[in-house]
């Protein structure tokens, strides 16, 4: 039955980038398609800059242009600063990480301009749109996993039912990127992003479309909450103020929590899932951020939030502090980027944890690099884990207390083309008393997956990673002290 499954969801994939290939074999007369009858004439092809053609046509071509090999003789966009550190694709950003800015201060907006905007170039809206900076696009994310366990892969994330093909996110994003090359007038931007999907499980904001998830149990289900909801994951304004040091960005609204390696986002990974560092801290953070570039070299983040996952406006809600400072060396192979991610004074409601977090990353060549990240987390006056609970038993203290949680991941990425990624992840977590995964044990994950682009609109990602956890059989609902999954996925651009 596994090995059915897989190979439908491996067919399924291989015929999309077939499709794919003979796009740019087939349409192009090319040695790999299908022989063109000397005698008869090519039919022209319509383009997606087209306008007397509609809408699902322009569409088509889009995506049948994108599978064309690209131009690599267009010229770089102007920036302001140091070169882009990566190539990208084959990874998933150009940039050393950066949370709170759509791009680095000083860096150009590095968007590909998807089918969907390039259909919509001859309509009112496009050119509206086009006009005015403003960006529409999106992705669909599914993947089918082999796992040992039976009822949940848990605390892997976020293919946390096994044995399945899982609907994990379709993304629609509307979005205007501020212009922080310029450094002579004001700019403004935005970014609304919605999310409807399994992945919405890990993504909710108390308070926000959050009673789908909080106010259905669900205790015979894998996670509690309907099987599919919907967050809309991003919405904020951005206020570029250059005259501020080197550039300021100030925030308003719901972002990204700042400084994971891994991202909410399928297309910003490296991997289909997720370390368990990663799964268990928080995701999103509501209020007010400033990000100011002191050189090329230096930029600091100040900014104050509802707390962890938790509107503004929602009773759990507490004042909190965000800072972090990012350093980039003169030679631009070495980042390092320090945040006190949450800090304040209250004892934990709902995702109040204080944190504390390091990334560090060293390329080695523009196709070979290396991020590392380490935390710390702590909530105070938890009920449940206060003295005198039941040994082995996450939670069960008559008594509120303290519990608290750290763990390093490391990622190895290797680029062995412009269309092909290779990425290695190592990771140990401890969660001392159980508070995030509902097991007091430590964890080791071990994951290898290679994210082959067939064209810049479809990305395949085979995975293959191993979970162990050592003071407690902690996978498939306390049954076993370890795991293997194999995974493939698939990100379609729109």
């Amino acid at each position: 039955m596994r090995c059915a499954m897989l190979t439908a969801v491996w067919t399924t994939l291989g015929a999309i980038s077939s499709a794919y290939a003979m796009a740019s074999g087939v349409l192009m007369g090319s040695p790999g398609g299908m022989p063109v009858d000397a005698g008869q004439a090519t039919p022209s092809l319509a383009q997606s800059s087209d306008c007397a053609e509609n809408i699902l046509t322009c569409l088509g071509a889009a995506y049948r242009e994108d599978a064309q090999p690209s131009d690599s003789s267009s010229p770089a966009p102007a920036r302001r600063g140091l070169a882009a550190p990566l190539d990208s694709p084959a990874f998933p950003s150009a940039e050393w990480q950066l949370g709170g800015v759509s791009f680095p201060i000083g860096a150009p907006d590095e968007n590909s301009q998807y089918p969907l905007e390039k259909a919509l170039g001859c309509t009112t809206l496009g050119q509206w749109m086009q006009k005015h900076r403003i960006e529409m696009f999106g992705w669909v994310n599914v993947a089918g996993n082999l796992s040992t366990s039976r009822f949940t892969n848990f605390p892997l994330s976020y293919a946390v039912r096994p044995n399945r093909v899982e609907f994990n996110q379709v993304v629609f994003n509307v979005q205007r990127i501020v212009d922080t090359v310029q450094t002579d007038h004001l700019d403004w931007g935005f970014d609304v992003s919605t999310l409807y999907g399994y992945d919405y499980h890990f993504t909710t904001m108390k308070g926000v479309f959050s009673n789908q998830l909080l106010n259905n149990p669900a205790p015979n289900a894998q996670l509690p909450g309907h099987i599919y909801g919907i967050d809309p994951m991003l919405f904020y304004a951005d206020l570029y103020v250059p005259w501020v040091a080197e550039g300021m960005v100030i925030r308003f609204g719901r972002w990204l929590s700042l400084p994971d390696i891994e991202a909410q986002f399928s297309p910003n990974n490296y991997l289909v899932t997720h370390s368990v560092l990663y799964t268990a801290d928080p995701y999103t953070q509501m209020g007010v951020l400033t990000t100011t570039r002191l050189s090329a070299q230096w930029t600091v983040q100040l900014g104050i939030n509802g707390s962890n996952d938790t509107a503004v406006w929602n009773h759990s809600a507490r004042p909190t502090l965000q800072a972090c400072a990012r350093w980039v060396s003169a030679d631009n192979n070495d980042m390092l980027y320090p945040c006190i991610n949450s800090l304040n004074g209250d004892n934990y409601n709902y995702d109040n944890v204080q944190m504390y977090v390091a990334t560090w990353g060293h390329r080695f060549s523009q196709r070979f690099h290396m991020l590392t990240e380490a935390y710390e987390m702590y909530g105070r006056g938890i009920p449940g884990y206060g003295p005198g609970g039941t040994p082995g038993v996450a939670g069960s203290s008559p008594l509120s207390g303290e519990a608290g949680e750290f763990g390093v991941v490391n990622y190895l990425n290797f680029e062995l083309d412009t269309r092909n990624m290779v990425s290695i992840r190592n990771e140990f977590y401890n969660d001392e008393k159980g508070q995030r995964t509902g097991y007091a044990t430590r964890y080791t994950t071990h994951t290898v997956g290679l994210t082959h682009w067939v064209s810049q609109d479809l990305e395949i990602r085979p995975e293959l990673r191993y979970d162990h956890s050592y003071d407690e059989a902690a996978y498939d609902k306390g049954k076993h002290d370890y795991q293997f999954v194999a995974l493939i996925g698939a990100i379609l651009h729109y």
